[in-house]
């Protein structure tokens, strides 16, 4: 679900942000930013773009499906007031 080289990425360019007389403790905090965005990221309730798209796809079936019962309705409804 969540992106490892992403995380990676992101801690990368935290550590290039660190002036160069800080750089012996980069490591080190490139490990923890590491773990601490690793964390908040998996407390997010977030989907994959997979998922994202799996539902997007069902949610356009159950629309269409909605207006074709919609319009067979209102054809119903048509026909029954001819009726009456």
């Amino acid at each position: 679900m969540i992106n490892p080289k992403k995380i990676e990425e992101i801690a990368k360019q935290i550590t290039e942000s660190i002036p160069p007389g800080v750089k012996n403790v980069a490591t080190d905090l490139e490990s923890k930013t590491k773990e601490v965005l690793q964390r908040k990221l998996a407390q997010l309730d977030v989907v994959t773009r997979e998922e994202f798209d799996v539902q997007t796809q069902v949610l356009a079936k159950t629309r269409a499906k909605l207006e074709a019962l919609e319009a067979k309705l209102a054809e119903l409804e048509d026909a029954l007031k001819e009726q009456s």
